[in-house]
């Protein structure tokens, strides 16, 4: 059988983290420990690591610190960075190209169609490479072949600043609850958050694209859907996976759905490769005693390169803003402030939101489209979706 195309996709996403300087990767293997770490690449974006913010941190965050640093969620993020430096690049001069971004004709932006400026090019397939399956609803079966005990964990209450939190699983608690909403992270010992988990997220992307908000006030999402998922044939379960995203598990009730903006429900296909990376926790050598999952995330596009401990640079201390990665969301929301300026309408988000705060950006009218696909799947697909409200901060060009 010849080379496929999930091969080559699998493959182009394995070299580029293997050039990538040592201290992007995990240390090496001991006697005592090997360090694991899943890898996910989007296209020509490339990203890497696991863990996510908790609670009671997200508020002191103040848009510098991820609040999620899976390896899905790090890929997406660097993907929608590139995307906004491109549109960057195109609103600074009309005669600025980009072979992923393309600037939208008069007569394609409307109500219906959205307004947004630009869009991903129209010869462009998405898909995306994961080293692991992606944790929650669709890893659950794998999950539970690696317990000693298959008792199932018992439930543990979740509570946060607005009260206790019903009906929101860790990762691990009640295998025998399946096709539902899970939150990060899985272990019962960790700090609690309310970020849900990869295939939650993955599958609501199957409706609101994978561009990020503030990347959908400037990018149409009609060509920002994922074609398909790739993973190891060890990671795959085709029944797992088809209850997480597939048409016929839990968003069923989102087939053949469309919104206006440009907004559809876009399946993408899970497929498999045989490519293998020397990471992962199935690489571990029979001389290292013990696994342990790696901080180090590293991120990599073709304009950023930056290695990430719990969520800021590497180095920088807790909370520090001299440690905020390219990818937080203060950052992001930045750079969309420089593209509008550059397009000639730098107070836009202030005019239409009355406010200068990210939380009203998101609700404003601008983002309404985006906001009623979420709240849709939410509500019919996804239900027990709890948002992580916490981090609302100022963003200003000054």
């Amino acid at each position: 059988m010849g080379v496929t195309e999930d091969d080559t996709i699998a493959e182009t996403v394995l070299k580029t983290y293997h050039a990538l300087p040592t201290k992007y990767k995990p240390v090496k293997a001991t006697q005592n420990y090997f360090h694991w770490v899943p890898l996910s690449g989007i296209v020509a974006v490339r990203g890497k690591g696991m863990k996510c913010l908790p609670i009671n941190q997200v508020t002191r965050a103040n848009g510098s610190v991820l609040h999620d640093w899976h390896a899905e969620i790090v890929a997406l993020r660097a993907f929608n960075h590139l995307l906004l430096h491109e549109c960057l690049d195109l609103a600074a001069s009309p005669t600025n190209l980009s072979h992923i971004v393309r600037r939208r004709e008069p007569h394609e932006m409307s109500e219906a169609g959205g307004l947004q400026p630009f869009s991903i090019r129209d010869d462009l397939r998405l898909h995306m490479y994961s080293s692991e399956a992606p944790c929650g609803d669709a890893s659950m079966e794998l999950l539970m072949e690696t317990q000693a005990d298959p008792t199932p964990w018992p439930v543990a209450g979740l509570h946060h600043a607005l009260g206790p939190v019903p009906g929101l699983l860790r990762g691990r608690e009640s295998f025998a609850e399946l096709g539902i909403v899970r939150r990060k992270p899985a272990r019962a010992d960790s700090p609690q958050t309310l970020s849900k988990s990869c295939s939650d997220k993955l599958a609501l992307k199957q409706c609101t694209s994978i561009l990020s908000s503030h990347t959908s006030l400037l990018v149409n999402p009609a060509n920002a859907y994922l074609e398909s998922l790739i993973l190891p044939k060890s990671q795959y379960v085709a029944f797992a996976c088809d209850r997480s995203f597939g048409p016929q598990g839990r968003m069923k009730h989102m087939a053949g759905q469309r919104w206006s903006g440009g907004y559809s429900f876009r399946p993408f296909k899970v497929k498999t490769t045989t490519h293998k990376f020397p990471y992962s926790r199935r690489s571990k050598p029979a001389s290292s005693k013990e696994l342990r999952s790696s901080n180090v995330a590293a991120v990599c596009n073709p304009r950023l390169r930056e290695s990430l401990v719990l969520g800021r640079l590497q180095g920088r201390q807790k909370l520090d803003p001299r440690g905020a990665s390219a990818i937080c969301s203060k950052w992001m929301w930045m750079t969309v402030l420089q593209v509008l300026a550059a397009l000639g309408t730098p107070n836009l988000l202030q005019e239409v939101s009355g406010s200068s705060h990210i939380q009203a950006w998101k609700q404003c009218v601008l983002l309404v489209d985006r906001q009623r696909v979420k709240a849709d799947a939410r509500a019919k697909a996804l239900p027990g979706w709890i948002r992580n409200e916490g981090d609302n901060f100022e963003v200003n060009l000054k």
